[in-house]
């Protein structure tokens, strides 16, 4: 059964875990569950998607239960009034705060601005030698997108090279072959925590926050993380 952090007549918002796809895709024939199927059998009522994220990453996740709140909700997130903020562990040791700005390319080669503002919250340093480094450091940060490109925050972070723990396309194989062997750990440490945007029907403001899911809170409490965050 799905989590839901909010819903009224109009949009319906779950906590998505770690693995679940949103919907069919033909690069994933073989998966038998999405997220959209799981809640429309859980609600006995149609949703629709206002916006995508990526199968490996946990949280927020919005859905419309009619066209109108969907055209208007899918409107917003491409015209960038929605404020979403995300939790992510990284590799190394980020500075305090980061604006990234670097364009990404699309798969037709065109390449879309993309902004990326990050505060470092945490950061750990194991005595556990890896690779030629005696010691393995990582950050927990907010990240805050203000544009909505493909895997932005994935690249953002590959580009400064302090990559997100658990992604394997945009990632470090090293790291997460240690976090595989190391903890038995092949999560990715991204989590979508937060999102902001006026009701597409009343003109509200609607806040909805997603505690991190136990993955995420696992692999924090092994790396030594304060679990409070702050």
């Amino acid at each position: 059964m799905l989590d839901i952090l909010y819903r009224d007549e109009h949009l319906i918002a779950i906590n998505k875990s770690h693995g679940l796809m949103v919907h069919r895709s033909s690069i994933a024939a073989d998966v038998e569950e999405f997220a959209i199927q799981i809640l429309r059998d859980q609600i006995g009522e149609k949703v629709y998607p206002a916006h995508r994220i990526d199968r490996k990453t946990g949280g927020v996740l919005l859905f419309a239960l009619n066209k109108e709140a969907e055209i208007a909700m899918q409107k917003q997130f491409m015209e960038g009034q929605v404020t979403k903020k995300y939790l992510a562990v990284l590799r190394g040791h980020t500075i305090h705060q980061e604006s990234i700005d670097y364009p990404l390319r699309k798969e037709n080669g065109t390449l879309q601005d993309a902004h990326t503002d990050y505060t470092t919250l945490q950061r750990v340093e194991l005595p556990i030698p890896l690779g030629k480094h005696p010691t393995s450091r990582y950050s927990l940060v907010e990240a805050v997108p203000t544009t909505g490109r493909m895997h932005q925050l994935r690249k953002h972070f590959a580009h400064i090279f302090h990559p997100i723990i658990g992604d394997r396309t945009h990632g470090c194989n090293k790291q997460n072959k240690f976090f595989l062997e190391q903890w038995e750990m092949t999560t990715m440490l991204l989590h979508a925590s937060y999102q902001s945007f006026l009701h597409p029907v009343t003109g509200e403001r609607i806040v909805i926050e997603a505690p991190l899911r136990d993955e995420f809170t696992g692999a924090m409490r092994v790396l030594g993380f304060d679990l409070k965050i702050s």
